[in-house]
């Protein structure tokens, strides 16, 4: 054979080589490849890590505010199963975001000037003492919601906005509640909604049950002052004063009827106390159904029937 022909030769055998080298190679690998996990293999794990808050009043029968009371005094329930406490805080100390929502519809007009000074001793007092991160809005409604004062501690923008303020037209109380949840949504701290109106709604694009929605998911508290005329009962919207007590009741807060300048003052200032010497009380939810939007109910419990508690009675995925 020529050298030609033994250069084809070995080159055809240097290849030959190369590729049964490849192919015991890949056979090797293949062999001593691990085997692809089964579906049924792999855990699947669903861990629910949010923290649901509750702020939690409770008075005596006198309707006194206790404030000395311990975790181990309080149960809850998540949609009737009981809950570990893991947060718990007397006189929690966790800013405040209030938002104040002044009727401003034409059947306020009487009341709406002293309505004015009660709203700004409140928000002077607001921002005494408590947390240097409280903040306060400022909302007007009757056929439409204005913004008056964003989230701030500015007291003399919202003195301007307020002395600028005069009544006209219809209620659009749900649509209020709706929009000043909205901007509370995604605050810090606790959450604080002070209604202050003579009763029902006659506007409103939204409905009750759209208003209770958004405070609910806001994390709100709301503190309705219903305020009653005072010459006479006639033109009382009872079935609005009754939405409004059901609102508060739903979402922790409380009801008020003051009648005249210093019974509206007087409710201020047990609302904010109250605001002062809340319990925070929060959990992890455990053996309950998790449904993405889903509503919860919540059952916080004492064990002495002469004790009245106010907080949210229920909460939404998010």
């Amino acid at each position: 054979m020529g050298r030609s022909g033994w250069m084809v030769s070995g080159t055809i055998n240097y290849w030959r080589s190369v590729s049964l080298g490849l192919i015991f190679g890949v056979l090797l690998c293949g062999q001593f490849k691990p085997a692809d996990p089964k579906p049924d293999d792999t855990p699947n794990f669903s861990v629910k890590v949010s923290l649901v808050r509750l702020l939690v009043s409770v008075h005596d029968a006198s309707g006194a505010l206790l404030t000395n009371l311990n975790k181990e005094d309080f149960k809850i329930l998540d949609s009737g199963k009981p809950q570990t406490i893991s947060v718990f805080e007397r006189n929690t100390s966790l800013p405040l975001s209030v938002a104040v929502l002044i009727d401003t519809s034409g059947s306020t007009e009487t009341s709406l000037h002293y309505e004015v000074s009660s709203i700004q001793h409140f928000l002077s007092t607001l921002l005494q003492g408590g947390n240097p991160q409280d903040a306060f809005a400022l909302y007007s409604f009757n056929w439409r919601t204005n913004l008056e004062a964003d989230f701030s501690r500015n007291e003399r923008r919202a003195d301007r906005a307020l002395h600028a303020l005069h009544g006209e037209g219809g209620t659009s109380l749900y649509d209020a509640v709706y929009l000043a949840s909205d901007t509370l949504v995604h605050r810090e701290g606790r959450h604080v909604m002070i209604v202050v109106t003579d009763g029902g709604d006659t506007t409103s694009y939204k409905q009750y049950s759209d208003a209770l929605a958004a405070a609910q998911r806001a994390d709100a508290v709301l503190y309705p002052i219903i305020v009653v005329p005072i010459n006479a009962d006639a033109g009382r919207n009872t079935g609005g004063e009754h939405a409004l007590v059901t609102l508060s009741q739903s979402t922790g807060g409380k009801a008020f009827y003051p009648e005249g300048a210093d019974q509206l003052n007087t409710a201020f200032a047990d609302i904010l106390h109250e605001l002062r010497t809340q319990y925070l009380i929060g959990f992890y939810p455990q053996d309950v159904p998790e449904r993405v939007h889903s509503y919860h109910a919540v059952n916080v419990q004492i064990p002495r029937p002469a004790l009245r508690i106010s907080a949210r009675s229920g909460y939404y995925e998010p």
